[in-house]
């Protein structure tokens, strides 16, 4: 087991799969991290030294990611409601927010648009 930003992840896991766990990181942000510390695509966790493994986690610890994220996302869409926009509304009504059609296909909108909303 390899421990990495306070998760432990299987040794034989691929490590672009690990970071792609992180809420906050995709692809792109996985790809280019292994790219800074020079690291193959399709290398284990288990084969990397403490050293790099102590380098991402100082990295990932620098990023806005999971809980910060979450945070912050639900302070923006506060922030919208507080204000009385548009979007604002329709972040409270939980309906689309970005043009999606509601005539036809309002259950489909309301699945995807779906995020933790406070009340």
């Amino acid at each position: 087991m390899v421990f990495i930003l306070g998760n432990n992840f299987l040794e034989n896991r691929l490590l672009k799969h690990c970071l792609e766990t992180f809420y906050g990181i995709g692809t792109k942000h996985s790809t280019r991290i292994l790219a800074k510390f020079s690291i193959f695509p399709g290398a284990r966790v288990g084969q990397l030294p403490t050293k790099t493994i102590n380098d991402i986690t100082a990295e990932l610890s620098t990023m806005t990611i999971e809980t910060d994220l979450r945070r912050k996302m639900r302070d923006n869409i506060q922030r919208l409601r507080d204000m009385g926009s548009y979007r604002g509304r329709r972040h409270a009504m939980g309906l689309p927010v970005r043009g999606q059609r509601t005539r036809s296909q309002i259950l489909t909108a309301r699945k995807l648009n779906r995020t933790d909303r406070a009340n």
